[in-house]
């Protein structure tokens, strides 16, 4: 793929999640047990695949997406929302250097967010000028799933996309281009933000449908289907449980 000539020191720049950030406000379910069997939000409420670039503004994109799909689902309206204006006026994070998803909702909680065409994408940090723009979205607040708990990160994406955190830097997540990605062995420390847009079984095995943002030249045309075991009290295949938020608008 994308990334097959690269050494893995070279493809760690395509990560940047750091800050890590939890909050306390953790989602309320209801115990649903008649969730559907396979959810693909990738129709309606998912964005077409975006590339950050050599810049590791990967929890801005997974910030973003989770919003495209809370504003969507509320609306009946897809929008692509500014990732430059979280990396630009977001001070608690640190732009291409590297942030944290829960932060960057924190700022659309106190301000306006622009839409990708009106504030578009560097992959560079510049200065902070969402004035700029018709503002388009902000968020009541945000909510994050109980974590290392499959089950409710399953409850959570059967009602929207879900901004997650994984372990991505391995040589065989760099080398990914199809399947079900099954190799458990790929850490938990957490690096690089992505965004869960359905589940499914692909020939007995469960697995997560995730949106990356590295185009669509990595895995399946830009996406990734990772491993679920379903279990209530694992942090997942990368550790894609332990850290799950998603917006509330």
């Amino acid at each position: 793929n994308y990334f097959t000539d690269m050494t893995n020191e070279e493809f760690k720049k395509y990560h940047g999640l750091n800050n890590f950030q939890s909050s306390s406000n953790f989602c309320q379910f209801k115990n649903n047990k008649d969730l559907p069997e396979d959810v693909d939000w990738r129709q309606t409420a998912v964005t077409p695949i975006k590339n950050q670039g050599q810049c590791g503004s990967c929890w801005a994109f997974s910030t973003t997406g989770a919003l495209e799909g809370a504003y969507y689902l509320k609306n009946k309206e897809l929008i692509s929302f500014s990732e430059q204006q979280l990396m630009d006026c977001s001070k608690l994070n640190h732009g291409c250097e590297g942030g944290d998803m829960n932060f960057a909702f924190r700022y659309t909680e106190n301000h306006q967010l622009c839409s990708e065409e009106e504030y578009q994408y560097l992959a560079i940090d510049e200065a902070c000028n969402y004035e700029q723009c018709e503002h388009v979205i902000q968020i009541k607040g945000f909510c994050n799933v109980d974590r290392n708990n499959e089950q409710q990160l399953k409850i959570a994406t059967a009602q929207q996309p879900v901004s997650v955190a994984i372990q991505a830097d391995s040589l065989k997540f760099q080398h990914y281009s199809s399947g079900v990605f099954d190799d458990f062995t790929c850490g938990n420390n957490l690096d690089h933000g992505v965004l869960i847009v359905g589940y499914g079984t692909s020939d007995t095995q469960d697995y997560w449908l995730v949106k990356n943002s590295w185009g669509t030249s990595w895995g399946e045309d830009g996406y990734i289907k990772l491993a679920r075991t379903n279990s209530n009290n694992s942090s997942g295949i990368c550790g894609i449980a332990m850290d799950a938020s998603i917006p509330i608008i």
